[in-house]
């Protein structure tokens, strides 16, 4: 058994590190937690911009916003803009938030920002299991057990009787989108650790996707389509620059930092908190309401936040979740102290 805060290599060569509050900073915990805030409200936003403008129009406006503010904030802090980390980091960009958020804000259009959120709730499921084959990181059965009564609770939040013909474009253009970004937070906490600064991953990514976004923009002009506003408000200005600042430049600088740190499959964790946000600023923001059913599962939802919450208590000092070995660093032998 590793004393809490220990870490140190097994005998596979594998990184051994203690549960969750006793190797985990709370800063990462902190910066995990705003994040998912960050999300569910974003999406909300979000919204209230889309009844204004075409989703790739939305996208490109969120993205260049985030762009503008991360490259002010870089120029204060006087680091340089473009790293030397690994190419494919950045490259990344062009899944999420490139690709994932277009199909996101196209679904948006079709269901509600309460299903929206709920719906990508999903995306841990798919993290922990990507990172069991591709990070090789072990997962405990009571991680698992959480997440699967996350998941129930989701289904029913997201299943609607009544609109669920008029809905189902939007759920699975929702749910191509958490492919990608699923596939994309395995990959880059393969490779962030190799990176000098996270604020220069996260400018590179994002300016993939704007590029992408572009590009999307321009079909939809080829195809006959008018990607302009037909009208456009300043408070539909006003939350498609917000909703960027949240998604886009805190969200991810956020995320990314407590990424380098934290195995993906516990970082995943955190994204069950955005349902519970994304419900609950729809219904203050938006007037959305949830029918009983879809309230129970919001409780299961919180009840499996809270389980994973506690389990990290529980946990802190004894039980170990294990990660295959930093892929962007040599592996060094920590001794181990204590018994």
């Amino acid at each position: 058994m590793l004393p809490a805060g220990v870490a140190a290599a097994g005998a596979d060569g594998a990184l051994i590190v203690s549960g969750m509050t006793g190797s985990i900073e709370r800063r990462d915990i902190a910066a995990l937690g705003l994040a998912a805030i960050c999300w569910g409200l974003g999406t909300v936003v979000s919204k209230t911009a889309l009844a204004e403008m075409p989703p790739v129009t939305l996208l490109a406006v969120q993205l260049a916003s985030s762009l503008a503010v991360l490259v002010i904030l870089m120029r204060r802090k006087r680091i340089p803009l473009r790293g030397d980390g690994p190419a494919l980091l950045g490259r990344l960009g062009l899944l999420n938030p490139g690709a994932a958020y277009a199909l996101g804000l196209l679904g948006l259009t079709s269901i509600t920002a309460s299903v929206s959120v709920l719906v990508w709730a999903l995306e841990p499921i798919l993290i922990m299991l990507l990172a069991v084959v591709v990070l090789r990181e072990r997962i405990t059965p009571l991680l698992v057990a959480l997440s699967i009564a996350a998941l129930v609770g989701i289904a029913l939040v997201v299943f609607e009787p009544a609109s669920v013909d008029g809905e189902a474009v939007g759920v699975g253009l929702a749910l191509a989108g958490v492919a990608c970004c699923a596939a994309y937070t395995v990959f880059t906490r393969r490779y962030i650790p190799g990176a000098q600064e996270t604020s220069q991953v996260v400018l590179a990514q994002q300016a993939y996707a704007l590029a992408l976004a572009f590009v999307l923009v321009l079909i939809v002009v080829i195809a006959g389509g008018d990607p302009a506003p037909a009208r456009l408000t300043a408070d539909g200005l006003a939350s498609a620059a917000l909703s960027g600042l949240l998604y886009y430049a805190a969200a991810y600088w956020l995320y990314l930092g407590a990424l380098r740190r934290v195995p993906a499959s516990i970082a995943a964790g955190s994204f069950y908190l955005i349902p519970i946000v994304g419900v609950a600023a729809g219904g203050l923001l938006l007037g959305e309401r949830l029918a009983p059913i879809q309230w129970v599962g919001a409780m299961i939802v919180l009840g499996a936040v809270l389980g994973i919450l506690s389990r990290s208590i529980v946990e802190g000092s004894g039980t170990a979740a294990r990660t295959g070995p930093d892929p962007a660093r040599p592996m060094r032998r920590r001794p181990v102290s204590g018994p």
